[in-house]
């Protein structure tokens, strides 16, 4: 890889292989905040508590991420990319070794929520990696690190099943914990490079920074309005999956979190989908590939209702999410990653900020649906979410920049 993130003669030294190791390490660090989704019911009961208290388990990761992208994603703008990723994912690693010995629910919930505060690598190397490719390859770039995100997303459902279904849940965890410690110790070797100078002004002060972020936010409304459109995208997929693991595990449907898991699996059609569809993105445009990629997410949305009393027709409307939802993600990430490289870091803070403030809201919302109303409250809200999602994509298409 290139020696300093800065460096404009960089854009052409991300090889294929750098591609997918940066996706590897996406992939590994992201999964953490996946691993309850399966089973989530199970420690729910583990430690007494009702579905909408143990949704606040994966809420208060969400809205923590949230804010750790605020207070510390800018700072990739200023130091290195590398010693921020290696000091993080240590963080990341001793986090999961206490969610795995808590023996409280309140220690639970405040070692998750502090996992989500320090899970700020994967949010790093996208703008990491837009400075060192063309832009007319950015899309397909963009593309490889979000499947390296469904892969992990999948292999951390399946997987979280399938131990916590023959083990114990906190195996879970144990697991995990190696796995970020295996990362911590490689970064080094997949982020190379000398810790390169801020793309900030020198002279800017760390609050400063932080406080450009919002000024940035009104200065380019199109990451607001991709922000908000992927918090409703990201919010469905969270909502739709902790659904699945209260709706699956019911006395009424009867399967067990390694079902949960397995239907998790589904995820792969996005691992060849997203590449592929974000290439289409390239050649068609951001703004109109999300009108297009929305309205299909909005009729796959539409039959969680009536598909919800069956496994297998379940399977129809997960297939369709899964191939547009990721995409979604990708197009909004590209209606900004091509403006000045000194920026990008921060205006991928705001959409980040506000994509997992709309899913903080989304995993709480999540069980106290399903509560209401059972899998009829969680299609329902997600239906109403998609629609909301296209008006405002066609809302961006109409006002996109010339």
């Amino acid at each position: 890889m290139a020696d300093d993130d800065s460096d404009p003669g960089a854009r052409a030294g991300l090889s294929r292989a750098d591609q997918w190791w940066l996706a590897l390490l996406t992939g590994v660090t992201v999964a953490n905040a996946y691993y309850i989704h399966p089973i989530i019911a199970e420690i729910g009961q583990h430690f007494d508590v009702s579905p909408a208290q143990i949704g606040l388990v994966p809420a208060f990761n969400q809205i923590a991420l949230a804010l750790g992208i605020f207070l510390l994603l800018p700072l990739g703008d200023r130091i290195s990319n590398r010693t921020l990723s290696i000091v993080l994912a240590a963080c990341q690693t001793g986090t999961l070794v206490v969610m795995a010995l808590a023996q409280d629910f309140v220690l639970f919930v405040a070692a998750s929520t502090l996992l989500g505060f320090v899970t700020i690598v994967p949010y790093l190397l996208p703008a990491y990696a837009s400075k060192r490719v063309p832009r007319e390859a950015l899309g397909k770039v963009t593309g490889v690190l979000t499947a390296g995100i469904i892969v992990a997303i999948l292999v951390a459902r399946v997987g979280a099943g399938l131990v916590a279904e023959w083990a114990d849940w906190r195996w879970v965890y144990w697991i995990a914990a190696a796995l970020m410690a295996s990362v911590t110790c490689a970064i080094p070797f997949i982020m190379e490079g000398r810790a390169q100078q801020s793309d900030a002004t020198p002279e800017q002060g760390y609050f400063a920074l932080v406080g450009s972020t919002l000024t940035l936010l009104a200065q380019y409304p199109r990451v607001a309005l991709s922000g908000a459109i992927q918090a409703l995208n990201f919010g469905m997929f969270l909502i739709i999956w902790l659904g699945l693991a209260f709706h699956l595990t019911s006395p009424e449907m009867g399967y067990g979190t390694d079902t949960v898991g397995y239907l998790a699996a589904i995820a792969i059609v996005s691992i060849y989908a997203t590449p592929r569809l974000s290439g289409w993105a390239d050649s068609v445009g951001p703004y109109r590939a999300r009108v297009i990629l929305g309205c299909v997410q909005a009729f796959g949305i539409l039959l969680y209702w009536p598909t919800g009393s069956s496994l297998w027709l379940l399977l129809i409307p997960l297939i369709i999410t899964n191939i547009v939802g990721p995409t979604i993600d990708v197009a909004g990430r590209m209606t900004f990653l091509s403006l000045a490289p000194e920026i990008r870091t921060r205006l991928m803070t705001g959409y980040i900020i506000m994509m997992f403030g709309g899913a903080g809201i989304a995993s709480w919302a999540a069980p106290v649906a399903y509560d209401l109303a059972g899998w009829n409250g969680i299609a329902g809200l997600c239906a109403g979410m998609s629609l909301v999602l296209v008006l405002l994509s066609w809302l961006a298409e109409r006002n996109q920049p010339v």
